[in-house]
């Protein structure tokens, strides 16, 4: 064990630019195949040693969404630890995390995957235990954790965990609309095998998940109107369904000037992809003047790294 006091450090959120998702598994989930965004809306996890385990939560989203944050042991940054410490094969010792929220809670951009990832670095770092090429085997602590350790942009296959890279991609521009009330991620999934089943599809016989080579190369080339008209989630059907005012806030950002507006994830954020930075600015203004949260961001950002070491 190391004798640092404190380590801080950071992990991004991120969006589904694709998400197709598989049949029914005999476990209950699906398999997927997504492409992962990572996006410079980043969460903070500073670890440090403690008499025992404790979790506090601030950040710059609401006061709804802090209290929605769990303060336990079932918060996966007390199990990232731990998964530390078993790659490790050493004992876990008590930590204190503070995280600093600043990607919507259960808003389907998974921000407990990038607090997650956070604690993993810092908790390997803190404790000198070396592991850190071995962080991405942890899609046991949730399928977008291994991503929101390496960020950037990549394919995911399986559960989503089968990481590849897509190397240079230009900078892609979006604007972000939160919403306080969550979905359950876990229910839009019930939901999409439900809406599958009334159109006489068998949810365990639904077609394989693939990824659009024709998208890979729209964003390879940066053309930002063809990654518009290729872009896929599986998942909005059933979240509209269950949360129909979604599409108005849809139908408002593209009136303002977005590209196209889609459900981030499992939602309920929604996400535009906009033309260039200013234009992202610009439209959140006008989202903004309408009552929306809305938030300009960009990718793909760097994965998980740390940032201090006191």
């Amino acid at each position: 064990m190391s004798a640092v006091h404190s380590v801080t450090a950071s992990a991004p959120g991120k969006t589904n630019l694709f998400f197709a998702v598989g049949p029914l598994q005999p476990d209950g989930f699906h398999d997927v195949a997504s492409i992962y965004l990572a996006l410079d809306l980043r969460e903070e996890v500073t670890v440090s040693p403690a008499a025992d385990w404790s979790v506090s939560v601030s950040g710059n989203v609401s006061v709804e969404q802090l209290a929605a944050v769990p303060t336990g042991p079932e918060n996966l940054v007390v199990k990232a630890a731990k998964r530390v410490a078993e790659l490790a094969g050493c004992d876990a010792q008590p930590v204190a995390f503070a995280i600093d929220k600043h990607v919507p809670v259960a808003g389907g951009m998974g921000g407990g995957s990038a607090d997650a990832a956070a604690a993993l670095v810092a908790v390997d770092s803190l404790w000198c235990t070396g592991v850190a090429a071995r962080l991405v085997e942890t899609v046991d602590l949730g399928a977008d954790v291994p991503f929101a350790v390496t960020g950037g942009i990549a394919i995911g296959l399986g559960r989503g965990e089968q990481l590849t890279q897509i190397t240079d991609v230009p900078q892609l521009n979006l604007v972000l609309v939160t919403s306080d009330e969550g979905l359950s991620t876990p229910a839009v999934y019930k939901r999409l095998d439900e809406l599958r089943a009334a159109r006489g599809i068998d949810p365990a016989d639904a077609p394989e998940a693939q990824v659009d080579e024709e998208f890979i190369l729209a964003l390879k080339a940066g053309d930002s109107a063809k990654i518009a008209s290729l872009l896929k989630n599986d998942l909005q059907e059933a979240a509209l369904d269950l949360r129909p005012d979604l599409q108005l806030t849809i139908d408002a950002g593209v009136a303002a000037g977005a590209l196209t507006g889609f459900v981030s994830g499992s939602g309920p954020t929604v996400a535009f992809l906009v033309a260039d930075a200013n234009a992202a600015e610009e439209i959140a203004q006008k989202l903004h003047a309408r009552g929306h949260n809305a938030i300009a961001t960009a990718g793909p950002a760097a994965g998980a790294f740390i940032r201090e070491e006191i």
